[in-house]
């Protein structure tokens, strides 16, 4: 069954926040989109004022106060629009985002400034403009629904996208972001998934950043994805009072493998209006990834990147493990203990 949002005014009524609180909440809703569902409220502790599923999806005044660094476009998404809907930052690669809707509003969204708000979807025309862009170009490889959340859109809907991107030649690869199998897995039924078939390879990029969120209703889901042999792979955001733990990352990505999700990414939070109490420094999400080296399957570690602000891309900042030693080219490699081992220089051309 489809969960009931829950909005702005619902959320005091509801016991996830104070009634003292209702103010603050209506002024971030008048900047940025609110939205939680029943699924994600019922893994809220209200009582528990560091708790980490209402850091997401719960407003906060923090959210009005603007860094110098903050950017209302991040990651270059207008930069690189050549038409409504489309997104060409990579050359084999295109962001389509038919809709700008999701089932929740995560309250450090990179692209909180345009989600939620209207007009929402694609209309026919601009749909057919962006297909056009895709056949026109032979280089695109692959192509990235996302939006918002496409699995909002109807089932009709979504197959009409998989069976059009199915039909063009040179397009190999059909990816879709979402986070609907966790935060609104009653979605995730037989229809949803019949609508992603084709004769193309179709992945699903499911986005998780607790494991509190691994609950059996979402497990349900996935494994109808997997069970019709759609890969799945995941994506997580590093927020500080979220996930900035070790133990917690573990059991976060040690889950979603066991639950037949092989994590993908583990970005940097990146610089939207109003975020910066959710960001770490590069160094302490270096730390982590380093503390998680040796001690988890290689099959539980995201690689950690970070989206160059202004448009330039998503480049890897884990450390390196390998570090030049000597004058004569000898190095230097670190186990997952910390300890140095010696390694022979590079061999001459």
């Amino acid at each position: 069954m489809q969960a009931r949002t829950i909005g702005p005014e619902d959320i005091v009524s509801a016991g996830l926040a104070e009634r003292g609180r209702l103010e603050e909440i209506r002024r971030v809703a008048e900047e940025f989109a609110v939205a939680l569902t029943a699924d994600v409220a019922a893994l809220i502790n209200p009582a528990d004022p560091a708790d980490p599923i209402a850091a997401q999806f719960v407003p906060t005044a923090a959210e009005l106060v603007a860094a110098p660094e903050d950017r209302t476009d991040p990651i270059g998404d207008e930069r690189w629009s050549p038409v409504p809907g489309i997104v060409h930052r990579y050359a084999d690669r295109v962001l389509l985002k038919p809709i700008l809707l999701c089932p929740v509003y995560c309250r450090f969204c990179f692209r909180r400034e345009v989600v939620g708000k209207r007009p929402a979807m694609l209309d026919r025309a601009a749909l057919e403009r962006a297909f056009d862009y895709v056949r026109e170009r032979p280089e695109i490889w692959e192509v990235i629904v996302t939006g918002g959340d496409p699995f909002v859109l109807a089932p009709r809907r979504l197959a009409a996208i998989v069976r059009t991107l199915d039909q063009i030649p040179h397009v190999a690869v059909i990816r879709f972001h979402t986070r609907v199998p966790l935060v609104d897995p009653g979605r995730v039924k037989p229809a949803l998934v019949r609508a992603l078939a084709a004769e193309k390879a179709v992945y699903v990029v499911v986005h998780a950043n607790h494991p509190r969120e691994l609950t059996p209703r979402a497990r349900e889901a996935l494994t109808r994805l997997s069970r019709a042999g759609i890969p799945l792979l995941s994506q997580t955001v590093l927020l500080r009072g979220v996930n900035d733990d070790a133990a917690v990352l573990e059991a976060l990505f040690r889950g979603l493998v066991a639950m037949r999700v092989k994590p993908y990414y583990l970005h940097h939070a990146d610089l939207a209006r109003g975020t910066a109490h959710f960001r770490t420094g590069i160094a302490a999400g270096q730390r982590l990834v380093r503390s998680l080296r040796g001690h988890i399957s290689g099959l539980c570690q995201p690689t950690y990147v970070l989206d160059i602000p202004g448009g330039y891309g998503k480049v890897p900042i884990a450390p390196c493990a390998a570090s030049a030693r000597t004058e004569a080219g000898e190095w230097n490699v670190e186990d997952g203990d910390g300890v140095q081992h010696a390694y022979p220089a590079d061999p001459q051309d």
